[in-house]
């Protein structure tokens, strides 16, 4: 079983149970890049030349994700680790964890050599409604996760886990996260910030793997524990997903109140229901949305449709040693 604590026979890797989980791993460590080696003097100077609405996205943007890396380490370390009992997915969390804290040590970068006001930045993420909405939702998952001991034997234990982890895995980095992927490589398409988009790919990819992950963690654990799975179960996961999608819709009103050349809110929330849609769908479930894609130069970076195969695909930029049962478904 994946799910349980781990015991004296859990503490050696083979033989592999959870092939995937350590192929994750493998791919994580080839991906692995280091924020200084991106030079941002060039982006510098564009953000200078940015009209005030595009200083204020860029802004706004590095005030959500400078603590959203924080909080989704935490989560991991506290709320997803202690309740593992496979090796391999240890490993692949061990990665996931560093990279997250590379996130955060990333988006630090910026802030320092943009020279931002890092102390009005932060202070944003208190202050914005929207942005604070947001805080306190996935808050409430967290606070279950690293402030309570879940019984992992039970039913809703289970169910807990499960529900913590599609709030801050599904939603978190696989909603909110490519929202503001797509926002930042916007400026790159228009030929602005593009050592900065250059980050957020490499970003981007390492999220890509995550959420690889979790969903792969979900299914597996439902497959594993058919009795937690239930319509109503299943209703509430939905509901989670969707709830996800209002808080987003929100915030990027506060992000483009009035848009800029070639984007605005409408269009990033398309893309977010868009986003939303394929991940009901990964998980079993039917479209919410059923919304095309506004957003279709974002397969130049990682298509979401492309993510189940994702640690297959060749990679075409930084790589160290480049040589080298569904939600829904079970509950009908």
């Amino acid at each position: 079983m994946l799910l349980g604590k781990a015991s004296p026979e859990d503490m050696t890797l083979h033989p592999i149970k959870y092939q995937w989980a350590y192929d994750l791993y493998q791919q994580a460590v080839r991906n692995t890049w280091f924020p200084h080696e991106i030079a941002l003097g060039e982006d510098v100077r564009d953000f200078q030349a940015m009209t005030p609405d595009e200083q204020h996205a860029v802004k706004f943007l590095m005030a959500f994700f400078n603590p959203a890396e924080l909080i989704v380490n935490r989560s991991i370390a506290l709320g997803v680790y202690p309740y593992l009992k496979a090796p391999e997915a240890h490993l692949y969390l061990a990665k996931q964890m560093w990279e997250e804290a590379n996130h955060c040590v990333s988006f630090e970068y910026v802030l320092q050599t943009f020279g931002f006001d890092r102390e009005q930045i932060f202070k944003l993420h208190l202050e914005v409604p929207s942005m604070l909405a947001k805080e306190e939702f996935v808050s409430q998952y967290v606070k279950r996760m690293t402030e309570s001991t879940l019984d992992i034997d039970t039913p809703e234990g289970k169910r807990d886990f499960i529900r913590n982890l599609i709030a801050t895995n599904v939603v978190m980095e696989g909603v909110w996260f490519y929202s503001g992927f797509m926002v930042a490589l916007s400026f790159r398409q228009r030929n602005q910030l593009r050592n900065f988009g250059s980050m957020i790919s490499w970003v981007l990819r390492d999220e890509s793997l995550h959420l690889k992950f979790g969903i792969n963690l979900v299914t597996e654990i439902l497959a594993e524990n058919e009795a937690v799975v239930s319509a109503e179960f299943a209703d509430e996961i939905r509901n989670i997903i969707i709830q996800g999608v209002e808080l987003e819709v929100a915030y990027n009103q506060d992000l483009f109140p009035r848009g800029i050349l070639g984007l605005n809110a409408d269009y990033i929330n398309q893309y977010v229901k868009y986003v939303a849609d394929r991940r009901l769908e990964e998980l079993g479930f039917e479209p919410h949305y059923n919304v095309t894609n506004p957003a279709k130069w974002m397969a130049t970076a990682t298509d979401v449709h492309e993510l189940v195969n994702f640690f297959e695909m060749q990679n075409t930029s930084y790589e160290v040693d480049s040589h080298a049962h569904k939600v829904a478904a079970t509950a009908k």
